[in-house]
Formats: C-alpha cells, sequence, structure tokens
C-alpha cells in the first residue's frame, strides 16, 4: 500500500518515486506526492532521514530530520 498524507484541507496525498538520469549520465531518484494513485512508481513509506511537512498552501513535502 503507498505511503499516504492527508493535509489540513481533508485531501488524501500519495508519495510517488521516478529515477532520473541527468545529462552526466548520474541517476537519482525523485520523490514527490499527486493526488492520485500512480500504482508504477508508488512509494510504501517515507525514505530515512526524511519527514512530511505540510506547506501553507496544503501541499505536502519532503524535509530533511
Amino acid at each position: 500500500m503507498a505511503y499516504s498524507f492527508t493535509n489540513s484541507k481533508g485531501k488524501t496525498y500519495y508519495l510517488h518515486c521516478k529515477t532520473i538520469v541527468s545529462k552526466s549520465g548520474s541517476t537519482r531518484e525523485l520523490y514527490y506526492f499527486a493526488g492520485d494513485l500512480r500504482p508504477e512508481f508508488a512509494v510504501d513509506e517515507i525514505p530515512v532521514g526524511k519527514e512530511v511537512v505540510e506547506l501553507a498552501s496544503g501541499l505536502p513535502a519532503l524535509k530533511k530530520e
């Protein structure tokens, strides 16, 4: 089951991750929240060393602990 976060306005967001390859050839993981569930990119838990915070607009974001 994908990690979900419900903000103060009652909207639920799901955590997703994509692996991005830069122009130099290095890879990194891009984590993002989306309002709909995309099973091929869904993540079950928050990455180690990160926490979820709610921005003033109500959108969730990952932040270093």
